[in-house]
Order: C-alpha cells, then structure tokens, then sequence
C-alpha cells in the first residue's frame, strides 16, 4: 500500500476521533441539568425520525410496507427501547412481512 495512503486513513481516522474523545474527556465529569439530559437521550430518537419518515412518503412500491416499519419503530421507541433496539425491530417486522407478501 501507498505510504500516502496509510498517512490519509491514520489523519482521517484522527480527525474524526477526535471531536468524539475531546468533549467526554473534558466534561466527563460535569453534571448535566435535568433538561439536558432529556433533551440529549432523545436526539438520537429525533435524527432516526428525520431519516425515517421523508421516506415513508416516497415509497412507490408498497407504501403499506413504509407504514409498517414506521409503526414499529415508533411503537418500540413508545415502549422506551434503545436506538438499536428501535431499528432492529423495524427490520425484524418488515423481513416478516417481506416473508408472508
């Protein structure tokens, strides 16, 4: 391999860690309020619902299939699941509705 290729991936890999350690290494140990708190256990709720729903309506297929997945996941989500929880059933209901159609 390019020696400038390993030096492109370790910079990338640098870049991008970084902006990730930095805040938990210099606020891991202050307290959020309340409200923060809340409001940062939902964000990855809110981002999964903006790439979720536009594509709901653009479903040309089977639109019945957009609805069905956006009901289980909202439903898991209802019930308090995590993110990858909220997904995974999605995908668990659509591949058995993929199944039964």
């Amino acid at each position: 391999m390019n020696n400038a290729i390993v030096w492109m991936i370790l910079g990338m890999g640098i870049v991008t860690y970084l902006p990730r350690m930095l805040p938990f290494v210099l606020f891991g140990r202050v307290e959020l309020p309340p409200f923060w708190q809340g409001v940062l256990k939902n964000v990855p709720y809110a981002a999964l619902g903006a790439l979720i729903i536009p594509d709901i309506f653009f479903i040309q297929d089977d639109v019945l299939f957009g609805v069905i997945g956006f009901a289980a996941a909202v439903t898991a989500a209802w019930l308090g699941a995590n993110v990858i929880v909220v997904v995974l059933a999605a995908v668990v209901v659509l591949s058995c509705y993929s199944m039964l159609m």
